[in-house]
């Protein structure tokens, strides 16, 4: 199975002061964000996420337009699915809380992962779906 996939994209400049990002080539898969730089990490997300549920759902992939052949302001996403699935295995981590806590969380059937993961995008401010973080923010 191909590893890399590349997709034009086009990013137009809203009224709003935002960037929407769309593919020419991909019916209802769009993105937006607040910088050029937001918006090239999310559409690579965006990719990313619409050619692994496409593959899963054992569907064909639409074939990328010429790049010289879009009109606009465009660039090229490329989607690493090696690096997506690496992104999202588990991996473990061991933590350290006092006893009393982990006695009580164990009382009310609390999945430990679950919170840490919840707590860990909540204090980093990173979306549910985000596959990749950028170490630059």
């Amino acid at each position: 199975m191909k590893k890399n996939y590349v997709y034009p994209a086009v990013y137009e400049y809203e009224d709003n002061e935002s960037i929407s990002v769309y593919f020419p080539d991909i019916d209802n898969c769009f993105t937006y964000g607040e910088t050029v730089e937001e918006c090239f990490w999310n559409a690579k997300e965006c990719l990313e996420l619409f050619i692994e549920t496409e593959l899963e759902n054992e569907k064909t992939l639409p074939n990328p337009s010429n790049y010289d052949d879009i009109v606009g302001n465009k660039f090229l996403v490329t989607a690493d699915l090696e690096n997506m699935s690496k992104q999202n295995k588990a991996v473990n981590k061991t933590v350290t809380l006092p006893y009393w806590l982990k006695v009580a969380a164990e009382k009310e059937h609390i999945n430990f992962s679950g919170v840490l993961q919840e707590a860990l995008k909540a204090q980093l401010a990173v979306s549910e779906n985000r596959t990749t973080y950028n170490q630059n923010n």
